[in-house]
């Protein structure tokens, strides 16, 4: 529909959406910085779904039951700011739009979790909203499967872009959603054929209606200008069996006479002359950053038209069984149960006084066996590794179309996918999800792991056959750099623990954090029990501790995390026997470590002694510890990795690469 149709047929919608359009054009023009194109050429899709079906209370905005709006096109950030002032969200003022991608401003260059109320995930790597918009779709599913319909009952929408769709994980989030039948979840498609190099077809010919039928999805398409057409498809949508995407088609920078249709529109302001011959093509005679007070009212309005819906939600949740209740707000608000640290010390106490030695992926799973009956909010799964990441315990059940209540996810060979998906059911709230693959592996879930980081969301991921220890499958699952990258990511918790009970800690931890996701790095080798001495207190919560101290004068420091730490502990039998008194100093997380007092951190690691760290990966990161804290580089060494690794059982490879404890001894010999 062109603009003298939709002005002449549609005035109402068609102020309304100028609204969006013209916060859009301006901001952008104002930060010198932006994306204007897609949020005026999908602002007539946003203002029918604002208007008659997203159920939402701009003055309650976390809400629960409030249906989720992703825009995983983020570039188009200005889309979601303008909604969100227009509707009077609290906090997303004008001046908020005046500072558009400024510092300290809201709003940020692309949707930032956090920032403000009613931005449900940080958008703009393409293609992670669509994926997060699948988890936010499974977790409604399973909550509703947990309180009901009368509790939770809401709808997921999603606008993605065209580059949203050619990023691989589009891939693995459609084939999930499909064989899932998420059909809460429906994907507008803004189908502008124009990326930032120009044509989409210069890069691109998926025909992808063909793929999301391939799917499993119900696929509908409209005029993306026309509001009365918009809303047949999204009627529609609502009413499907299956996820649903809608082709939108659209055109980027609608209305801008010479820069319309065309690459131009896209990533940069439109100038000051082709905005004034919008205005002019509008009929939007107001200055930049102007909303007509009739329209703001309307706008307002529609802020306003889920209120009643909310409060009916309040009187039935309040009417829940108290007990039933209580447990609802609890999985909310994101408190651990109260029986799960109780739980963990029980495990503990066994552990220690059993002594087994077990792979700490196998010490996971006795973990799991505990913790899962008594956190009903755990969500876990695995990338089509189930069995070698022992992530699947007894009780779960499969989550599946015919089983809502299941509460383990086979994800399929989706890590990107199971990551992004992660992210999205952690940021949904009620649920603890957890999922498993190969350390190694970690390389194709990086942008969704960097991304949980990013917003803080408490997402674990069980990252096993951490190492050259895995063995016979080589170099392209031995993970040696792996440790590093997680390691060198801000805010992420990298725990490698070193037997069992470590591996409860690490669980206890990863379980009850509130705004950092946590990484397991676990062995396919048994390991032997070291913390026989069984303690309530959880000393790996501190990062590092003295778990051998050096009898006589202390010369040494060994230090190591993992597999690594009983290598350490047989080379300080060897120094010890030799008169050379050694601590070993376990490390199961830097990063805790890191947080603690200097009087902590200078009590673990003291002056004076010769410091040799082993693990079985890169010496990437280990000088922090080895020369600074009090260390210095000529009395420090490292045993590990050089390189990539090798086929060739476990203990053969250990040896051929010379991470032993007479290697070790041999460091601390040499550096004495």
């Amino acid at each position: 529909m062109d603009i003298s149709t939709l002005r002449n047929t549609h005035p109402e919608h068609w102020s309304k959406a100028c609204a969006i359009r013209a916060l859009a054009m301006d901001a952008v023009q104002a930060a010198n910085s932006g994306h204007p194109g897609m949020p005026m050429g999908m602002a007539d899709v946003a203002t029918v779904l604002f208007e008659r079906h997203l159920k939402f209370d701009a003055q309650a905005p976390d809400w629960p039951d409030r249906d989720r709006f992703i825009l995983s096109a983020g570039h188009g950030s200005m889309l979601l700011y303008a909604l969100l002032h227009l509707t009077g969200t609290p906090g997303m003022t004008l001046d908020e739009l005046r500072n558009f991608r400024q510092w300290g401003a809201k709003t940020a260059g692309h949707p930032e979790y956090g920032h403000a109320p009613g931005i449900e995930t940080t958008t703009g790597p393409l293609g992670q909203g669509l994926a997060n918009a699948v988890g936010f779709a499974i977790a409604e599913e399973s909550l509703r499967s947990a309180f009901g319909r009368k509790a939770v009952d809401h709808h997921t929408w999603v606008i993605a872009g065209d580059g949203c769709l050619m990023e691989g994980i589009s891939h693995e989030a459609i084939g999930l959603a499909g064989m899932q039948k998420l059909n809460r979840l429906t994907v507008l498609w803004d189908n502008n054929s124009i990326s930032i190099d120009g044509a989409v077809d210069l890069a691109d010919i998926t025909d992808q209606r063909a793929r999301f039928e391939a799917a499993g999805w119900t696929v509908l398409a409209c005029d993306g200008h026309d509001p009365a057409d918009i809303d047949r498809a999204l009627t529609r949508a609502r009413n499907s069996d299956r996820p649903t995407l809608i082709d939108c088609k659209t055109v980027i920078g609608f209305g801008a006479p010479n820069k319309q249709g065309t690459a131009g529109a896209h990533g940069s302001p439109l100038g000051a002359e082709e905005i004034a011959a919008v205005r002019e093509a509008y009929g939007w005679p107001h200055p930049p950053f102007e909303i007509p007070a009739e329209i703001k009212t309307a706008w307002e309005e529609i802020g306003r038209r889920g209120a009643a819906l909310r409060t009916d939600w309040e009187a039935r949740v309040a009417a829940m069984p108290a007990a039933r209740r209580k447990e609802f707000e609890r999985r909310l608000e994101g408190a651990a149960p109260r029986r799960l640290a109780g739980t963990i010390r029980a495990l503990k106490k066994q552990l220690s006084a059993s002594a087994p030695k077990v792979a700490t992926r196998k010490a996971s799973e006795m973990v799991l066996e505990v913790v899962n009956p008594v956190m009903p909010e755990t969500l876990g799964g695995s990338a089509d590794l189930t069995g070698s990441n022992n992530t699947l315990t007894g009780d779960l059940g499969i989550f599946a179309p015919d089983n809502r209540k299941g509460r383990y996810i086979h994800y399929g060979i989706r890590e990107h996918g199971m990551a992004a998906a992660m992210n999205g059911i952690a940021l949904h709230g009620g649920l603890r999800p957890y999922g498993g693959t190969f350390l190694v592996f970690a390389d194709y879930a990086r942008g969704a792991m960097r991304l949980s980081a990013l917003m803080g969301v408490p997402v674990t991921y069980v990252l096993t056959h951490d190492s050259i220890g895995l063995g016979e499958d080589g170099p392209t699952h031995q993970p040696v750099e792996h440790l590093a990258m997680l390691r060198a990511t801000p805010n992420l918790n990298v725990f490698r623990p070193a037997d069992a009970v470590e591996t409860a800690e690490a669980w206890e931890l990863a379980l009850t954090s509130a705004r950092t996701p946590s990484v397991l790095a676990l062995s396919r080798q048994g390991l032997p029990t070291l913390r026989t001495r069984n303690t309530t207190k959880n000393l790996s919560a501190r990062g590092a501790y003295v778990l051998a101290e050096a009898e006589g004068r202390r010369r040494a420091i060994l230090l190591a995390s993992g597999s690594e730490v009983s290598i350490a502990l047989e080379a300080r039998e060897a120094l010890q026997a030799e008169g050379i008194g050694t601590r070993v100093v376990s490390m199961p997380c830097w990063e805790l470590f890191a947080q603690q007092d200097e009087t902590y951190r200078r009590r673990v690691l003291p002056a004076g002694a010769v410091r040799v760290a082993t693990e079985a990966g890169l010496r990437a990161g280990w000088d922090r510890w080895l020369c600074g804290e009090r260390g210095r580089e000529a009395r420090a060494g490292f045993v590990g990795m050089e390189g990539f690794g090798a086929s060739a059982p476990a203990p053969r490879l250990f040896e051929e690469f010379g991470i032993t404890a007479g290697a070790v001894a041999a460091q601390v010999r040499a550096l004495l």
